[in-house]
């Protein structure tokens, strides 16, 4: 019973914090390469993260909703190769916003080297 707490227990606590942090990556992403579709997003967290980081494709497709709906993120449609594909870029808003959030990651990186470093 106490492993299934605990395992239900890090199953909230990991798909919440992996919800923030995705939508942080997708931006900065969006940021460093300017304009990539769907599939291009996922690959490149998967190398940059060595595979630790793949979102699935529903989730990384609903975090682009989310982030199109809240105005961060644009997309677009080009034909590539005879296939359509949606092409997502920053907005000026989703460039704000990141600006406003990579702050707030830089104290809780600084927070977390600091409770690290006292044990």
């Amino acid at each position: 019973m106490l492993v299934d707490r605990k395992e239900k227990a890090l199953k909230k606590l990991r798909k919440d914090l992996r919800s923030g942090l995705y939508s942080y990556l997708v931006l900065l992403l969006l940021e460093r390469e300017e304009e990539l579709h769907g599939y291009a997003i996922r690959k490149r967290l998967e190398e940059l993260s060595d595979g630790r980081i793949v979102p699935s494709e529903g989730a990384l497709y609903d975090i682009l909703k989310s982030l199109r709906k809240s105005g961060l993120v644009q997309d677009t449609w080009a034909e590539v190769g005879g296939r359509p594909r949606k092409y997502y870029s920053l907005t000026k808003l989703g460039r704000e916003v990141l600006s406003e959030l990579r702050m707030e990651i830089g104290a809780i990186m600084e927070t977390l080297e600091r409770m690290e470093g006292d044990g």
